[in-house]
């Protein structure tokens, strides 16, 4: 994977972690798909939908299935067995190479670095640590840090706000579209980093 940076140095670099710093998308379809089946959701969810809602908090994706398809489907349970199902799956994630390179670079340097991704602290700590990363980072941002999660910019800019670097000197590596869109309303530079071979 060939990433291009911006030519110009940065304040600080924040990092999504999901599909980002850690090869964890597929795994994370397999948790939403085996969850979705326990529960016996009515709805159809293809692996589109799945990589275009990147970053979305999981509860915020079920309530919106729930609205499209006029169903009652238990946020909190369908998100506690995804849980549990991934967490049990943990040993199957590997970094992505390109990214972790970058974090480990900017680290050795001692340049601020952060993660802020959409899922859940439980979540993200362990992915980061069987990946062999969480020592990288003393700031990790998740949905319960803010208001509003992706593609709201309210885990960025607190991010840039602990790193104790201005928005407009942060960038941010991501996978997904909110996220992307994320970085935008806070006023930051982006670089796309692709999550999906097709």
């Amino acid at each position: 994977m060939q990433l291009r940076l911006p030519e110009r140095e940065f304040g600080g670099y924040i990092f999504d972690c999901d599909g980002t710093l850690v090869d964890s998308m597929p795994l994370h379809f397999r948790a939403w798909m085996t969850s979705f089946a326990h529960h016996k959701t009515p709805w159809l969810w293809t692996e589109d939908e799945f990589y275009a809602s990147a970053g979305v908090p999981d509860r915020v994706t079920v309530q919106s299935l729930n609205e499209r398809y006029g169903a009652s489907i238990d946020p909190d349970s369908v998100h506690a067995f995804k849980l549990e199902w991934y967490m049990r799956h943990l040993s199957e994630l590997e970094p992505v190479a390109a990214v972790a390179n970058i974090a480990r670079r900017f680290h050795a340097e001692n340049r601020p670095i952060s993660v802020a991704s959409g899922s859940d602290l439980a979540i993200v700590l362990p992915s980061l640590e069987v990946t062999g990363l969480l020592s990288l980072f003393d700031i990790v941002i998740t949905p319960a840090d803010v208001k509003q999660g992706k593609p709201a910019p309210d885990m960025f800019l607190l991010a840039a706000e602990r790193m104790k670097v201005d928005a407009s000197q942060c960038l941010v590596f991501e996978d997904g579209r909110p996220g992307i869109e994320a970085a935008e309303a806070a006023g930051m530079e982006w670089v796309f980093v692709p999550s999906r071979t097709v």
